[in-house]
């Protein structure tokens, strides 16, 4: 790989500050002045140091954001994004699915577009959980037909659900699908309404209940692994 390429990705400067920055003797591999910014390094063996910094590539990173509500699924736009919360250089950050804006919870946050793509295909049927609160009671009937799938507006199905009740108002929602809005539309087909909506778990992943919303944190080995567990 590129020196320049590799400090580039990881949103060090662009090609040409990284340029600048060899001719200004600023880089270093292995201890050692590089002035070619086009020069082949091995990113897993090399040591890299900019301003006497030591830059460890990464190819792809993961962030689990605690989303607060108000805030947008998106990369950029008008309105604040949940992009705008991660403390980040790298480049090609993207939030994995999407939740709507006054939803709150677990969102991933990363560069790593093949995983993602595997995580949202419809046919690996990836579990995503949510804690929901409605305006009225929830009936057992309504807990059926829930579970054993549904139409909803415009006469779309719904797949089967799982639904553990918490309180009258209150339950536990599973779903191995991502359909726009589908929760709210749910409900509202039940003729209820969702008052409150925060996801917590998204496949084995589970929202880190330390940070409060709009915070993040990186993924650990183990929850990375977990991701990629049966979706190969």
């Amino acid at each position: 790989m590129r020196l320049d390429k590799a400090l580039a990705d990881m949103g060090i400067g662009t090609r040409n500050e990284i340029r600048k920055a060899c001719r200004a003797n600023r880089i270093m591999i292995n201890g050692t002045v590089m002035k070619d910014p086009s020069v082949h390094i091995d990113p897993d063996t090399d040591v890299i140091t900019v301003d006497e910094q030591v830059i460890t590539y990464q190819k792809y990173v993961y962030y689990m954001l605690n989303k607060p509500a108000g805030v947008i699924s998106a990369t950029s736009g008008n309105e604040e994004t949940v992009l705008d919360y991660i403390d980040s250089t790298v480049k090609g950050l993207f939030p994995v699915g999407r939740l709507d804006k006054d939803t709150e919870g677990l969102l991933l946050i990363t560069n790593d577009g093949p995983l993602a793509h595997r995580l949202l295909s419809p046919k690996h049927h990836v579990e995503k959980e949510y804690e929901v609160h409605v305006r009225d009671d929830i009936s057992e009937t309504d807990c059926d037909q829930i579970r054993k799938g549904m139409k909803i507006d415009h006469d779309e199905i719904c797949l089967p659900a799982e639904i553990t009740l918490v309180s009258k108002r209150e339950c536990r929602l599973i779903l191995e699908e991502g359909k726009f809005h589908e929760i709210k539309r749910i409900f509202a087909s039940l003729g209820n309404e969702v008052v409150y909506l925060k996801r917590l778990r998204m496949k084995h992943l589970l929202l880190d209940e330390t940070l409060k919303p709009g915070e993040f944190r990186a993924l650990r080995e183990e929850e990375i692994a977990s991701l990629y567990d049966g979706i190969g």
